[in-house]
């Protein structure tokens, strides 16, 4: 089965192409920026909502101003694709998906969109356009088949690298029998049925107090000068070195339960409301529930297998799972618990992982078939 994949690699540029990309990286956010602001003072002044047509049409006639000759200097492919991500976005915030656009900073990340007409690939080798020599890039797996697209891009610690959207003959995992519930946690960031527990390294933690003392360092020195520039770049690598380590520790986990697991069922957690407990935000946030839920669903798309989450209100914590008594509360604090009703001793997250596995292959069953009988806790949860 061919499927579109994405591979991301660290590339080294020359001193001409690190100027050519910055000339890039700048032009694509300057009209990014300009088109933001155009559709959003064309609301607010004039009523009118513009489209994508409406800013590549506007666009063709600031590329024509004598003041601005530098946009002509970069290709026009990224500066076209900037505005389709604008577009992208608007579209996003009005399905009430993110919020409104924001303007880009040069001290984020810096990316360029490029499009088959804008790149050559020939013999393993990229070549951008408006560049005479092949990008120097380390390759730590190769793919087959020609790229659908590519992204540039340096992130705020001066690292450049280039993504491959390919499409290629995907092979699949081995179907597997097991089906597991899975709870997300802070202690663990996952507590399986099976009785796997995942631990949690707490990346952050770790380099907290070195971050604390850059990020002091940081504060002191003068606005503007090279000393606060070198500073604000150790920053920056620090904190792309917690987020590598929390991605790998993530992929590294999703690709072991989507292999070993034909079915994984997952509580529905609302990250965002969970975030405004200030006493756990940051243990929350080191954990990476979201990115951990992203990897599982595309994984198992890719070897068919299932994954499926339980309506968020279901008590699978508070739920005793040998004989369905629910306690009233349960503190965060209280790991295990003896129930009141069959006196059976339940771990806290090991209880709730079962209880979502027994809820969640239930559920589904009941959803995917026409008959069977359906209790009034799984209506609700249908529901």
């Amino acid at each position: 089965m061919k499927q579109l994949r994405g591979f991301k690699y660290r590339f080294y540029p020359t001193d001409s192409q690190r100027l050519e990309l910055a000339q890039t990286f700048g032009c694509t956010r300057f009209v990014y920026n300009w088109a933001l602001a155009l559709r959003t003072n064309s609301y607010y002044q004039d009523k009118v909502s513009l489209s994508y047509t409406d800013t590549s049409n506007a666009l063709t006639k600031l590329k024509k101003d004598p003041e601005k000759p530098w946009l002509k200097a970069v290709s026009a492919v990224p500066l076209q694709q900037g505005l389709r991500h604008l577009n992208t976005a608007f579209g996003n915030f009005f399905k009430g998906k993110t919020k409104y656009p924001r303007f880009k900073k040069k001290a984020n990340r810096q990316s360029a969109h490029y499009a088959p007409n804008a790149f050559k690939w020939l013999d393993g080798k990229l070549t951008l356009a408006k560049m005479d020599k092949p990008l120097k890039i380390r390759w730590s797996k190769y793919f087959d088949g020609e790229p659908k697209q590519v992204i540039v891009s340096k992130d705020p610690s001066n690292r450049y690298f280039v993504s491959f959207l390919v499409k290629e003959e995907l092979q699949r995992w081995q179907p597997a029998t097991e089906e597991i519930g899975i709870d997300l946690g802070i202690k663990d960031v996952v507590v399986a049925s099976n009785g796997f527990a995942s631990g949690n390294p707490k990346h952050y933690q770790k380099y907290q107090a070195r971050l604390k003392t850059l990020q002091r360092r940081l504060a002191k020195k003068k606005k503007g000068s090279n000393n606060r520039y070198k500073a604000r770049l150790s920053v920056a690598k620090l904190h792309a070195k917690i987020a590598d380590c929390r991605k790998d520790f993530l992929h590294k986990l999703s690709t072991k339960l989507v292999s070993e697991s034909q079915a994984i069922y997952t509580e529905t957690l609302a990250v965002k409301n969970l975030m405004a407990n200030h006493k756990l935000a940051k243990a929350i946030a080191d954990c990476g529930w979201s990115e951990f839920l992203r990897q599982l669903e595309y994984k198992a798309n890719w070897h068919d297998r299932k994954i499926g989450a339980i309506d968020r209100w279901f008590p699978s914590t508070k739920r005793c799972h040998p004989c369905g008594y629910i306690v009233d509360k349960l503190p965060l604090s209280v790991r295990e618990w003896i129930c009141p009703s069959c006196n059976s001793l339940n771990l806290r997250d090991y209880n709730s992982s079962l209880n979502i596995l027994a809820v969640g292959q239930t559920v589904f069953a009941c959803g995917l078939s026409s008959g069977g009988d359906v209790s009034l806790t799984d209506l609700a949860i249908l529901g």
